[in-house]
């Protein structure tokens, strides 16, 4: 009798050495991998905006992301694309202001470690980018004349954009400054050009150094545009931990989804890091949607960025134009590989923002998926990079991938941050 419970004793013990039915089992290489996704540090400081921790200037940026009075005709604000009940974009395949455009309009998560900004990169500053959908013909059509008259005139605008920046510039004379205007290169007929290109340099440069305060207060805001802790982060730090109680946060179809992600799936050579983006540029071969001319990517958006006023290295950045922070400028090159190639997404909260690709063109993420388990190999333009290639993922594959990416979602943020506050100052 004895004997038997010691053989019954025996193979329990050996069978809780064994792993579950119900549990993945990783090698110390994998788990190395898993902890380069999470968690997700606080945003890299960008010594271009002296102000992008301001607390009153993240205020006024609030309440300037959510003002239709920047757009030209009242109705368009920032968050008129960038909608936090739709994931910090629109919902919509191409973004539509006061036209539609040809490109998906991205989130902003996290959008405070990215190195360039925009599907092209046309941008390497947050604060810069800030400024080009407020002026462009496509989407808010404001000027930035009439914004730095709106902040002018408005008696709480300007207490609180003077609290942050020193005395308001006296733009009441109207020769000087007229009521609207911006440069327009490609139409250079229209009245707003016009009246910007016959102003005196000195002027124009008042002009922009307010519009580039406003872009680093919107910055600022932006800065605090972050995830929260999604059940993957859970289950990383369980597994770090060997907390079992943590590591279930993570299902079993959405840990083997993992697996694939970091391995055979290879996701993991582009979708790096906490933000789960190289923050580079990729063309995935995705053949020509629609009549229209073909969109260039990264090929147009260094071009773009080369005539970018609002740089790092230019005249409104907190910084001199030799400092480290602008190197990636300094030896930035176009060459034959960037047709085609857009910017690689986050994937943090990448269930909240659909559509997908910088054209919309995927209504979900199963068809993301269903793409990647047999890439197309006609590129618009350009050549698909060789590191994609036909992985042969099975449905069941995919399913587990989806999983996955779902378990990146976190919590909304609090209402405090996702509303315009009651006044531009707190």
């Amino acid at each position: 009798m004895h004997r038997l419970l010691f053989w019954i004793a025996f193979g329990l013990s050996a069978a809780a050495c064994q792993p579950a039915q119900d549990e993945v089992r990783w090698t110390p290489q994998q788990e190395a991998l898993i902890r380069t996704l999470s968690p997700l540090p606080s945003p890299p400081v960008d010594p271009a905006n002296r102000y992008a921790q301001h607390p009153k200037a993240r205020h006024l940026g609030q309440y300037l992301f959510f003002e239709p009075r920047l757009s030209g005709n009242g109705k368009f604000s920032c968050a008129s694309c960038h909608n936090p009940a739709l994931g910090w974009s629109d919902g919509k395949a191409q973004a539509v202001g006061l036209k539609t455009g040809t490109r998906n309009s991205p989130t902003l998560w996290n959008v405070a470690h990215q190195r360039w900004l925009f599907w092209d990169g046309r941008s390497d500053t947050l604060w810069g980018q800030a400024l080009q959908p407020l002026e462009s013909t496509l989407e808010m059509d404001g000027d930035r004349l009439k914004v730095a008259h709106l902040i002018g005139s408005d008696p709480a605008l300007r207490s609180a954009y003077e609290h942050i920046f020193g005395r308001f510039p006296d733009l009441r004379d109207r020769q000087r400054f007229p009521s609207s205007g911006k440069p327009m290169p490609d139409q250079l007929q229209d009245p707003r050009h016009l009246a910007w290109s016959q102003m005196a340099p000195v002027d124009q440069h008042v002009v922009n150094q307010v519009v580039a305060n406003v872009g680093k207060t919107l910055e600022a805001y932006q800065r605090q545009i972050v995830s929260r802790p999604a059940p993957f982060d859970t289950f990383a730090e369980g597994l770090q931990t060997q907390d079992k109680a943590k590591q279930v946060a993570l299902s079993l179809e959405a840990q083997k989804g993992l697996r694939i992600f970091i391995g055979r799936g290879q996701c993991i050579l582009c979708h790096t890091g906490p933000v789960m983006s190289d923050f580079e540029f990729h063309n995935i071969g995705l053949p020509k949607v629609g009549k229209g001319p073909v969109d260039m990517g990264r090929f147009d958006g260094i071009t773009a960025l080369r005539t970018e006023l609002f740089t790092g290295a230019g005249p409104f950045s907190d910084v001199p134009p030799d400092h480290a922070r602008n190197d990636k400028l300094l030896y930035l090159t176009q060459q034959e590989n960037n047709h085609g190639e857009f910017k690689t997404p986050t994937l943090r909260n990448i269930a909240q923002t659909a559509p997908y690709m910088h054209d919309g063109r995927f209504a979900s993420l199963e068809q993301v998926l269903a793409f990647y388990a047999a890439p197309a190999n006609a590129p618009a333009v350009g050549r698909r990079e060789d590191t994609l290639q036909d992985l042969k993922l099975s449905a069941e594959d995919l399913l587990q991938l989806k999983a996955f990416l779902e378990s990146l979602s976190g919590p909304t943020l609090p209402a405090s941050l996702t509303q315009q506050p009651p006044a531009p100052a707190p």
